[in-house]
């Protein structure tokens, strides 16, 4: 950033499916993340940090349009964010920021199509866009050799794309990592469960070596390319945005050595809750823990009930994931503070969403509202702002706003949430007294018991769901932590269930959409 240019610049890093004690600073003794652990030295770090809702698309969606996934319309990851929606990259970019977006989007559902099905009924809506407007993010078009850049993707002037998880290489990544020598044929490789991959954990398929070098993988490549644009943007006059996006820590649990064998299974601990009976269970649950995990690489990956030698060895791999981001983290730091730009520039490192991991003995995702699906590692670090830790809720809806106030750029009409700027100035301060989460999953795609809807109330104390199968669940968190008892069942605490469904129901209110279309002149 130059003297002329007085705006902050903002440094955005979002993980996939990183669970809020997957990090050293947040406690966890096992994983090692020394270079995440000193920015959140450096920052407001937010205990009570929650998804807006705890899939892929419709969080990120959130992140970008400051909206509920009801207002957006991204309810699952078989829809495409619309184009129209403003963004707050895009605010920014109007007012005189370069953007970038480098590594996973997911505002487009290409990655993800396998979860479109037939409505079995005339659209309810057709598409007022040119055919291929939501198609950046199919890997068919890299494959070809085409190269995309749009000039603007939701606000975004550049973007480099990684598309898929674990071994699988696509998009812009896919590219560069021919330039590098791979060959489409083992970029290929690591989606076939009956690929020879040596390695490969023999309890489940997505737990295995990539089949290249360190060099080739996302991370790599999010890393690299990301301290390329931040040299280059700040060799210019304007303040810059970059989204960094590493598709890891999801599953498939496949990375290259020497992370993948950083961490042994046998010194991996099951959660304390991974026994959990759940008598007081909503029926779905019970479903899902029985189910067994998908043997296709294009099959939904829904969750289900692993067994102890499954769960310790995708554990173990992930946390040698979530080193090797951090690794990428630092060299990111590094390079801001090798340009001059560290005390001008805004960082926020989050996630989309978490994983059960053993939890309540489930993995994965999917209407599942229990902490470590929900809570979010959240810390910001930005300009005059003291480091410290704060209790204060916050929700993922609240970052743009956040960025927004701190930049000095104007809200754009139809954004819900709250700024987090009064918590950063003073950490015992609340914005909001409650956190609503939403989960939709179309019936074409989950059949059988699983609710259609979830809508889910966090407080500081309590945590209470109703889905549409009008299945309750009530946790007093100051009690019972780990979700153990189901205080919803058989009416066993009338006067908090009554208050919670009441204060959820007020916030399903106020999330009401009040978006509309920039009117034409009189």
């Amino acid at each position: 950033m130059t003297a002329t240019t007085p705006q902050p610049n903002v440094l955005f890093i979002i993980c996939d499916q990183l669970r809020a004690d997957h990090l050293g600073f947040a406690g966890n003794g096992v994983v090692r993340t020394p270079n995440i652990d000193r920015l959140a030295s450096q920052s407001v770090v937010f205990d009570q940090a929650f998804v807006s809702n705890p899939i892929c698309m419709p969080n990120r969606s959130t992140i970008m349009t400051g909206m509920m996934p009801s207002t957006h319309g991204v309810i699952f990851n078989d829809r495409s964010l619309d184009p129209s929606l403003n963004t707050f990259v895009r605010q920014l970019r109007t007012n005189g920021w370069e953007t970038a977006l480098i590594g996973k989007s997911h505002l487009q559902h290409g990655m993800s199509r396998e979860t479109v099905q037939e409505l079995g009924a005339s659209p309810g809506r057709y598409s007022p866009y040119d055919d291929g407007w939501d198609t950046l993010e199919n890997q068919e078009r890299y494959a070809s050799g085409e190269m995309i850049a749009p000039g603007d993707f939701y606000g975004f002037s550049h973007i480099e794309l990684t598309i898929g998880h674990g071994a699988q290489v696509a998009g812009h990544h896919y590219l560069w990592a021919l330039e590098r020598g791979a060959t489409p044929e083992v970029l290929a490789t690591g989606t076939d469960p009956e690929s020879a991959i040596p390695g490969r954990s023999e309890h489940w398929w997505q737990v295995h070596p990539a089949p290249y070098s360190d060099e080739i993988h996302s991370t790599t490549f999010v890393t690299e390319r990301s301290i390329d644009f931040i040299k280059s943007a700040d060799a210019g006059d304007k303040p810059w945005m970059l989204w960094c996006s590493y598709p890891d820590p999801h599953h498939p649990m496949a990375i290259p050595e020497p992370w993948f064998s950083r961490h042994s299974p046998q010194d991996m601990e099951v959660p304390p809750t991974f026994d959990d009976p759940g008598d007081d269970w909503a029926p779905h649950l019970h479903a899902t823990r029985n189910r067994e995990p998908a043997m296709r690489w294009n099959q939904y990956p829904r969750p289900f009930g692993p067994t102890r030698e499954q769960l310790v060895d995708a554990l173990a791999v992930t946390y040698g994931m979530i080193e090797s981001i951090d690794n990428g983290v630092g060299q990111i730091l590094d390079a801001v503070a090798a340009v001059g730009a560290d005390n001008d520039t805004i960082v926020i490192f989050t996630t989309d969403h978490g994983d059960m991991m053993g939890d309540h003995g489930l993995i994965m995702k999917g209407a599942m509202h229990f902490s470590g699906m929900i809570r979010a590692p959240l810390t910001i670090k930005a300009p005059e702002r003291t480091a410290t830790r704060t209790s204060s809720l916050a929700a993922s809806i609240d970052l743009p706003h956040t960025v927004l106030d701190l930049c000095g750029v104007s809200e754009f009409q139809g954004m819900q949430g709250h700024s987090l700027v009064p918590v950063l100035d003073e950490p015992s301060t609340t914005v909001r007294e409650g956190v609503l989460i939403e989960e939709d999953f179309p019936s074409e795609v989950f059949r059988g018991p699983t609710p259609a809807r979830s809508r889910t109330l966090v407080c500081n104390n309590a945590r209470f769901t109703r889905d549409s199968n009008r299945f309750e669940t009530l946790y007093d968190l100051a009690n019972d932590p780990g979700e153990l008892r189901n205080l919803a069942v058989d009416r066993r605490h009338p006067d908090l269930r009554a208050s919670m469904l009441e204060r959820l129901t007020d916030e399903i209110i106020e999330a009401t959409p009040s978006i509309r279309t920039e009117p034409g002149p009189a």
